[in-house]
């Protein structure tokens, strides 16, 4: 089974190429299930109502965020009443929103999709590898294939979750730090991997943002508003083969494209 991961959305650039690109990709590669990660879809910092109920109608089955989904407190009643868009679950108990979501492929086989963060230079929450052990019998128990988007600063920390749960779920799939990577690999227990599947946004930016309020900051050392760059916007992601039986990765590919590739 093919599912189609696509990585952090940013801004109106962001969202646009998803918009003229996810369709053709699920076409051309035959996806039967997709998961967007949105947390910077709105203005580059969070995600509104509106906008995830956008891109749901575009084919997505799940959206995933991260540390800003908490941005737009405006959203925070939207994380309670819809199940498809998840937060990470390492959060105290007690906040709005979920981190699991079990939903059905195109052909009815049912897939989990878990939403984790890292501590390594990110807020201090629970701890990840622990929350799954103590989570991953009942996700079981809703199916035999686990995806997880976990959302993490350091490369050593994802790298490490990848191995912790080797042989225990499908794919881990890194978010948050903009830049894809080229380690993408299928781990000796079946796990697919990747440190990070990269941004859906403008290249022509730091990690996202408009160079001149980037450099702005590193210049002087003074806070300057962070805006979304609109140009040259670029999707990312990876495209995963899944054993519909025993839940294993069969092959992880990158597909990654601009307005112009199609």
């Amino acid at each position: 089974m093919k599912i189609l991961f696509v990585g952090d959305v940013v801004g109106k650039g962001g969202r646009k190429v998803l918009k003229e690109k996810i369709s053709q990709i699920q076409q051309d590669h035959d996806i039967e299930f997709t998961i967007v990660n949105v947390e910077n879809a709105a203005g580059g910092f969070g995600v509104t109502g509106s906008i995830a109920e956008d891109i749901l109608a575009l084919g997505a089955d799940v959206l995933t965020s991260g540390n800003h989904i908490w941005d737009r407190k405006e959203s925070y009643s939207y994380l309670e009443r819809q199940p498809r868009l998840l937060r990470p679950g390492n959060y105290p108990s007690g906040l709005p929103g979920h981190y699991l979501f079990c939903g059905e492929s195109k052909s009815g086989v049912p897939v989990c999709v878990v939403n984790l963060q890292g501590r390594v230079f990110m807020p201090i929450i629970d701890c990840p590898f622990r929350f799954i052990d103590r989570q991953l019998n009942h996700i079981r128990e809703k199916s035999a294939i686990c995806i997880i988007d976990f959302h993490a600063e350091a490369t050593s920390e994802k790298m490490a979750f990848g191995w912790y749960v080797d042989d225990k779920v499908s794919a881990v799939l890194g978010t948050h730090t903009h830049v894809p990577t080229a380690d993408h690999r299928i781990l000796p227990g079946g796990t697919a991997y990747v440190t990070d599947v990269g941004m859906t946004g403008s290249y022509d930016s730091v990690i996202g943002m408009k160079t001149e309020n980037s450099l702005y900051r590193f210049l002087t050392g003074l806070n300057a508003r962070f805006e979304p760059e609109t140009k040259n916007p670029r999707l990312s992601s990876v495209i995963l083969d899944i054993d519909e039986n025993d839940g294993k990765a069969k092959s992880i590919q990158r597909c990654d494209m601009g307005l112009e590739d199609f």
